[in-house]
């Protein structure tokens, strides 16, 4: 796919630990009944010495050493894309840039736009590298967030995730070349879910899913309207959708499906071209920005792609913003992302009981809290390294400034 702009190289990091969704129904007391509407597995879970940094180094890492010797200085642009930042100054990817190795010729950004804000990044840095103005450049965005949930959240709390997900933008989109001008966005002010302390989410949990299925219809809409022929049913080989919890995006393809394509039988339909999206998603929880490239990954490691197909995606962010756009992947694509190993890495993760899920929680939910002097315990949590992986690791604080370490 030369001579186009899109994804060359794209990798996940859920942590090292997750819990069964059906444990955590049951140590909550939560209805049983709603597990179908969830359609959720496991959920990654956050461990003390993992954070914002910590997950986007390690979800990056493995793309940035495939370049090899001197790959990392034609990134010219990082943006980390994040809910969960460390200083109202200081941006995450400072330090994702330090313990990358990355180059001082270097453009260092933080974003925030909810779970929509990696999409724009990535899409406004498509189009940087598009117009020539660096050629050869290339741009690293990295949707990077952890779990600020407890009992609080309700049935919030099962489909929350924790990790990153790290997209390499270029001129050789190994992964996904993205479709010049193919897109349609949908934005407005709504309070649907907010993160106003550094430990404390809030949601309203009816006015969120309404805003999610009410954007996509507005921002698939506008895609037809820039897009000749868009079709719902003949344009896309497949689609990945931003993930909160797999049912709703069952919901979704169904609203598509009659808006758009009233005769098709929507349960087959969904299950080729949406489910194979959904399989990651499911066992991670909602990754955020992340979300919809955890789709995709999952996407292209379980459909087939023996000929190429395209790709519709849907991007969104509470608060809200939104964007439907498109892009064409084939064989190569799913061998591209086959080689980062994302099912092996998901499958070592340690399984948590709910005691030791609630243990966790206190010291997870201060993550994200500036303390000016503070030293992480690494200790407790030794077995659950996996094995032939070198990790960052978050080792604590010193007058603000926090420490990392690569064990």
């Amino acid at each position: 796919m030369t001579g186009r702009y899109g994804i060359e190289a794209l990798n996940v990091y859920a942590g090292l630990a997750h819990i069964p969704v059906p444990a955590l129904f049951a140590g909550r007391g939560l209805d049983p009944a709603r597990l179908d509407n969830l359609m959720m597995r496991s959920r990654s879970v956050g461990l003390p010495f993992e954070d914002p940094v910590t997950n986007a180094v390690n979800a990056a890492g493995p793309l940035l050493d495939a370049l090899g010797p001197g790959g990392r200085d034609g990134i010219e642009l990082l943006v980390t894309s994040t809910e969960s930042g460390l200083d109202l100054s200081k941006s995450v990817a400072s330090y994702v840039h330090e313990y990358l190795g990355l180059s001082r010729n270097c453009r260092l950004l933080e974003v925030k736009q909810a779970c929509y804000a990696a999409t724009g990044a990535i899409q406004l840095a498509t189009g940087y590298l598009a117009s020539g103005a660096s050629p050869g450049a290339r741009a690293l965005v990295i949707g990077t967030d952890l779990a600020l949930v407890d009992a609080r959240a309700g049935y919030a709390e099962p489909a929350t995730g924790h990790g990153a997900v790290a997209v390499l933008v270029g001129d050789r989109p190994a992964v996904l070349a993205i479709d010049a001008g193919a897109f349609g966005v949908y934005s407005y002010e709504t309070l649907d879910s907010a993160r106003p302390t550094p430990e404390l989410d809030i949601a309203d949990v009816d006015r969120s899913l309404f805003a999610y299925l009410d954007c996509l219809s507005g921002s698939f809409a506008d895609y037809r309207s820039r897009v000749a022929d868009a079709d719902f049913l003949a344009t896309f080989g497949y689609l990945a959708m931003h993930t909160p919890f797999a049912g709703l995006v069952r919901a979704a393809h169904r609203k598509l499906a009659r808006e758009h394509a009233a005769r098709v039988a929507t349960e087959p339909d969904f299950e080729y071209r949406v489910a194979p999206s959904l399989i990651y998603p499911a066992a991670v929880g909602n990754l955020c920005s992340g979300s919809v490239y955890l789709a995709l990954a999952s996407l292209l490691d379980h459909a087939d792609l023996a000929a190429p197909a395209r790709i519709g995606l849907y991007a969104y962010g509470s608060g809200c913003s939104s964007e439907f756009f498109s892009g064409v992947a084939d064989a190569g694509s799913a061998a591209a992302v086959a080689a980062m190993g994302i099912g092996a890495h998901l499958a070592a993760r340690r399984e948590l009981s709910f005691a030791e899920y609630v243990r966790l929680l206190p010291v997870t939910l201060r993550a994200l809290v500036p303390e000016p002097d503070r030293t992480v315990d690494l200790a407790p949590y030794q077995d659950f390294r996996q094995p032939d992986r070198r990790l960052l690791v978050h080792t604590g604080s010193k007058q603000y400034h926090r420490l990392y370490e690569w064990r």
